[in-house]
């Protein structure tokens, strides 16, 4: 057995002041700078979900990718869901998990839309072969400092986004899981510390937090789990893509104990824990990595 050396957190990752960078939305993880890092090169999988089948959405990208890169080195096979213009970090993350011998399934589209989220399912299904794991990750943030900044199209697309595309691919995928699966999604620190320049995108968090609390309620008795991840300041495209202003990207992070924005490689071992079979009585809980600040 190799011994695992000591890392210290503080310094594992680059340090705010970041560089002033915007891209139109939704943004491509290829050209921040610097580059997240989703555990391309680090994250070490042992066969933990062999044989299981996988659904992510946005997993082009932040901790969709970080988790399904994981998943695959876990012995998953997996289906990525992204938005049509983030094609090219999408290729890279099908390559990866090709790379593991495992399918790699994309399924670009919109899913805001509800056909698509039922074509979403049905294609993951028949792609891979059946569907035990749905992680619901995809999400819009837009900062916006006045809620009178928020136009009714922005509220609607950050609801349609956050709230109903889960709704939409849960109800679709629940006839297909069977005891054992597991069902994820992605809340955030702002569902229970909310920042005033973030007054939709914090709501749709915390509507995330209570269903996941409600469906493994509803779920339990099926042998369903139902969990999710909260991060805090996590450096993704959703940041550079309008998310944050050039001011509060500049420090992002800055205010946490631990002095920096977290990577979305921090986070992909906690999708696997969720997802893998000894985490069996887990469920109805939000695991929290945001580097000492928020909830929970």
């Amino acid at each position: 057995m190799v011994d695992q050396k000591l890392f210290d957190p503080t310094g594992k990752f680059p340090k705010p002041p970041y560089k002033k960078q915007s891209q139109p939305w939704p943004g491509l993880a290829s050209r921040m700078d610097p580059r997240p890092d989703h555990g391309e090169t680090s994250y070490r999988g042992s066969g933990r979900l062999a044989g299981r089948n996988v659904l992510i959405t946005g997993g082009d990208s932040g901790m969709g990718r970080a988790a399904a890169i994981a998943f695959a080195r876990e012995g998953a096979d997996v289906a990525i869901n992204y938005f049509p213009t983030e094609q090219p970090d999408a290729q890279e993350v099908i390559a990866l998990i090709k790379t593991e011998n495992r399918i790699g399934l994309a399924i670009p589209g919109d899913i805001r839309d509800e056909k698509f989220c039922q074509d979403l399912v049905r294609r993951a299904v028949e792609g891979l072969g059946g569907l035990d794991i749905v992680v619901s990750n995809a999400a819009r943030q837009q900062s916006r400092e006045s809620i009178l900044d928020v136009s009714s199209e922005d509220f609607d697309a950050t609801m349609k986004t956050n709230v109903y595309a889960p709704f939409w691919i849960i109800k679709a995928a629940l006839p297909h899981l069977k005891p054992g699966s597991a069902i994820i999604g992605t809340a955030s620190e702002q569902a229970c510390d909310p920042s005033p320049e973030l007054y939709d995108y914090a709501q749709t968090k915390a509507a995330t937090m209570n269903y996941v609390k409600s469906l493994a309620k509803q779920l339990g008795p099926k042998g369903i789990r139902v969990n999710a991840v909260a991060p805090g300041p996590i450096w993704t495209p959703l940041q550079v893509s309008g998310g944050a202003s050039m001011e509060k990207l500049e420090q992002f992070g800055s205010h946490t104990p631990l002095g920096r924005a977290g990577q979305p490689a921090e986070l992909g071992s906690i999708y696997v824990q969720l997802a893998a079979a000894d985490a069996s009585f887990a469920t109805g809980q939000v695991y929290g990595s945001a580097g000492g600040s928020g909830q929970p």
